[in-house]
C-alpha cells in the first residue's frame, strides 16, 4: 500500500503517479487531499470551475462534487481507462481522505519531489479546498 501526502503537491502530477501505481496493482491512499494545489491564477481557476459546475443538465449530469477528497479521486479517475476492466479495478484501489485518518498516522507517506509546489515556475496557484469552496 502506498500512502501519498498531497499537501503542497501539484494535483495533476501526483494524480498521474497514483494512477500508474494503481494500474500496476498497488493500493493507493491519498491523505490531505484538500491541501493539493492547482497551478494557475486564482481568478482563472475559479472561472473555469464555475463554468464546469454550470454545465450539463441538473438531473442527468455531469456532476462535479464540492468535497475535496472526492474531487481528487475524480481527477485520478481521469488518468485511468476507467471504462475498461483493468481501469475499473485500478480505480477501486484508490482512496482519498480529507486530513489524516488515525490508521495512517504511523505510516510514512511517499516523498514525491518532482510533484511539489517548489517546481512551479510561477507563484500563482490555488488549493483544492479553496477552489471548491468559492466556485
Amino acid at each position: 500500500m502506498i500512502v501519498i501526502n498531497a499537501e503542497n503537491l501539484i494535483l495533476g502530477r501526483f494524480a498521474t503517479y497514483a494512477a500508474k501505481r494503481a494500474l500496476l496493482g498497488e493500493d493507493v491512499r491519498v491523505i490531505n487531499a484538500e491541501k493539493a494545489i492547482v497551478s494557475g491564477s486564482r481568478a482563472n481557476n475559479l472561472k473555469e470551475m464555475k463554468t464546469k459546475m454550470a454545465r450539463g443538465i441538473p438531473t442527468k449530469g455531469p456532476f462535479i462534487t464540492r468535497m475535496p477528497d472526492r474531487y481528487v479521486r475524480r481527477v485520478i479517475r481521469g488518468m485511468l481507462p476507467h471504462r475498461q476492466p483493468k481501469g475499473a479495478e485500478a480505480f477501486k484501489r484508490i482512496l482519498c481522505y480529507k486530513g489524516v485518518p488515525s490508521e495512517f498516522k504511523d505510516i510514512k507517506p511517499v516523498q514525491l519531489d518532482d510533484c511539489s509546489a517548489s517546481k512551479l515556475s510561477t507563484l500563482k496557484y490555488i488549493t483544492v479546498e479553496t477552489l471548491l469552496k468559492y466556485s
